[in-house]
């Protein structure tokens, strides 16, 4: 079997692939509940907030896609099945049913914020070892933080 050779070395590779399979993982959870919610979102601003969590899974899905992408050129096999999420996310649970449009708008805050403070440290730890997938990272993180700003905006 082939098997694609990143050029960072084993230490550097092993910080980069954490990274990078952790933010896949809370980004495929972020489109999860985000789409979640989108469903299920009734009130008054129904409209606005059920747009408005359209493109945050936009976003998040176009993301996870670069980052695991990313992964596969350094050799790291991307895993973004249902269980590795499950266990994996820094994301809380949601529960089902139906939810206010404020109560939506307060779970893609603290979804938000919990994935962004992982970034964060993401983009920390991968500055010496690869630029590259920090400059990934950046990106997505500063996405996530206009999305949360939007969110917080529109939060009573």
């Amino acid at each position: 079997m082939y098997v694609v050779k990143s050029p960072l070395s084993d230490a550097d590779l092993k910080v980069v692939a954490e990274a990078l399979q952790g933010a896949l993982v809370d980004l495929v959870d972020l489109s999860l509940v985000a789409k979640q919610v989108h469903w299920n979102v009734v009130g008054p601003r129904f409209r606005s907030v059920h747009l408005q969590l359209d493109e945050v899974v936009t976003t998040a899905r176009a993301h996870s896609d670069t980052v695991a992408e990313r992964a596969s050129a350094l050799g790291v096999s991307p895993d973004g099945r249902a269980s590795t999420v499950a266990t994996g996310s820094g994301i809380g649970p949601l529960q089902s049913g139906w939810v206010k449009d404020d109560d939506a708008v307060g779970v893609l805050v603290e979804a938000l914020g919990a994935v962004i403070t992982r970034m964060r440290e993401r983009v920390a730890v991968t500055d010496e070892p690869d630029a590259v997938s920090q400059d990934i990272l950046i990106a997505v993180t500063a996405d996530l933080e206009k999305h949360h700003w939007m969110f917080q905006a529109a939060n009573d």
